[in-house]
This record gives C-alpha cells, structure tokens and sequence, in this order.
C-alpha cells in the first residue's frame, strides 16, 4: 500500500445558519490557532459575510448533520476535494459491558465519502480509528500540537 501525505490540506466546515448552509474552508495550523479562525468564520457565517476564499479551496468537509437532528448520512464528495465527514447526533443507547450487565453508551455516528482516486480504503479506516479516540479522549489532541 501506498500512503502519500500533503504538505498543505483545507479543511472546509459547514455552518447552518438562517436559510442555508454556509460553508468555510481554512488551511490548517497549530490547534489554537485553526479555533481561532473557526470562531472567525463561524461569525462571518452568521451575518453572512464570508469571502470566496473562505467558501472555495477544501480537501475535506466536515459535516455537523447531528446540528439539525441528523443521525446518520450518505455523504458525497464535491470535486475537487477528496473527502466529506458527515457527523451524526449523539445518541444514548444500550451497551452490554464486560460483565454482561447492560449499561447506557452515547454513540455518534460518522459517515465519510472519500474518492478513492486519492484515499484509499485502509486509510479512511485508519482515520476513523484515530477519530473515534480523540472524540473520547479529546485531551490527546492536546499531545498532538507543537
């Protein structure tokens, strides 16, 4: 398998806001700064002011569908870019423990599109995997800023 890396990626969020989607893209930085710019966008987002250059330019869009009640998706993929996350509302469901006993569990589900021109299986799974950790243990991505 072959595994390429970039050294500059967009990420593209998608803001619902009044009549519409709004989306936003930004080049990624330290983790401080890419808040920042989200709070940016997100705020010219909701009195409808961004600039072409924030809606154009994304190699992934994130998704927030669980934002509108939204459980799960089947995400497709807006050329050019190369991705699309599609993140599910929490939900509380039954989970059987260790033990057998039944306890309550909140899952979220997420649906990805990726063009497999560019990214293949095994590394979207991989993705998922590293995914699913940070969102229940968030304070490792903490150990992954410089």
């Amino acid at each position: 398998m072959i595994e390429r890396q970039w050294s500059l990626a967009s990420l593209f969020i998608l803001f619902l806001y009044g009549d519409g989607a709004r989306a936003s893209s930004h080049t990624p930085r330290l983790f401080h700064q890419i808040t920042k710019e989200l709070s940016r966008l997100l705020n010219c987002a909701k009195i409808n002011k961004l600039s072409s250059d924030d809606i154009s330019g994304g190699t992934i869009t994130l998704s927030n569908i669980g934002g509108i009640g939204g459980k799960f998706g089947s995400p497709l993929v807006n050329s050019p870019e190369v991705a699309i996350i599609a993140m599910g509302r929490i939900q509380k469901i039954p989970h059987f423990a260790e033990d057998g006993n039944v306890c309550p569990a909140s899952v979220m589900t997420i649906n990805i599109g990726a063009d497999h021109r560019v990214l293949d299986g095994a590394t979207v799974a991989r993705f998922c995997n590293d995914w699913k950790k940070f969102v229940e243990k968030p304070d490792l991505l903490l150990l992954h800023t410089r």
